[in-house]
């Protein structure tokens, strides 16, 4: 059997060392190396005592890349380093399957020309949990008759971008089924700044930052006589592998840059 060969970015954070167990374990998959901020040189089971793979840390990506002979690199940094990272596999034929959120408009415009000039594939998913993904394809179902929809995100308070991925994703898929409508009184006035959340297109998302949350999300759809909730919930960062391990088969298959794990979910 053919394995997939992987480097994971990002390999000592929560989400990080997640993932390094995941290709560990999984039959198809092999980590041959790991991108670190720091600790050039050693062993990654050298610098975490829970992470019993013998591969070597870089921290330099290009180097890294030189040296590894890698089909996939894993990205579960930071928007401007995910950016950089993503930019550099492509550019060295390396399929980036990338959970990093923040990514503008014009830099995911930019890595999808390099992926289709390159002729392989990229996925960057806002959430990799298949529930979440679920949450937000029924979302864009029930906007189709509910016009009047807030989102409320709540994640721990170590997350740096807000809203988050996720949450601007949905309003996304939401705006392709629902027409634009202004929700709340239209002659409502914040008395505190920022007190009705961010506007996309008349909905509301409101971001909660608090210890103790990991990743969560509800879409509450109002109308004459009923509301309607969507929720979804993250209780660990296990919650995410399954869909680590999906996109890591399909990025093989590719030839172009998908933008969200629901786009290759039957």
């Amino acid at each position: 059997m053919n394995l997939t060969k992987v480097i994971i970015a990002g390999p000592r954070g929560r989400m990080g060392k997640e993932a390094v167990k995941m290709v560990m374990a999984a039959e198809g998959f092999e980590l041959i190396s790991v991108l670190d901020h720091k600790h050039e040189g050693k062993l990654l089971s050298e610098v975490d005592e829970n992470a019993y793979a013998n591969v070597p840390i870089y921290t330099n990506l290009e180097e890294c890349l030189q040296k590894s002979n890698a089909d996939v690199l894993i990205d579960l940094t930071t928007p401007e380093v995910g950016y950089l990272h993503t930019k550099t596999a492509l550019q060295y034929g390396v399929r980036p399957v990338v959970g990093t959120t923040g990514f503008t408009g014009h830099q995911l415009n930019e890595l999808k020309e390099i992926a289709e000039e390159k002729k392989i594939g990229c996925i960057i998913a806002p959430n990799f949990a298949i529930g979440a993904v679920l949450m937000m394809k029924f979302s864009k179902m029930a906007a189709k008759y509910f016009q009047d929809i807030e989102i409320i995100e709540l994640h721990h308070d170590q997350k740096l971008d807000a809203p988050s991925g996720t949450a601007v994703k949905t309003a996304e898929m939401i705006s392709e089924a629902r027409r634009n409508k202004e929700q709340g009184h239209p002659n409502e006035k914040e008395t505190i700044k920022g007190a009705r959340g961010a506007n996309v297109d008349g909905m509301h998302i409101h971001s909660v930052r608090l210890p103790g949350l990991i990743a969560h999300q509800q879409v509450l759809f109002g109308a004459d006589g009923q509301t309607l909730t969507i929720r979804h919930d993250s209780y660990n960062r296990d919650s995410f592998m399954s869909g680590v391990s999906v996109c890591v088969e399909t990025v093989m298959k590719l030839d172009t840059l998908v933008y969200g794990l629901e786009n290759i979910l039957d």
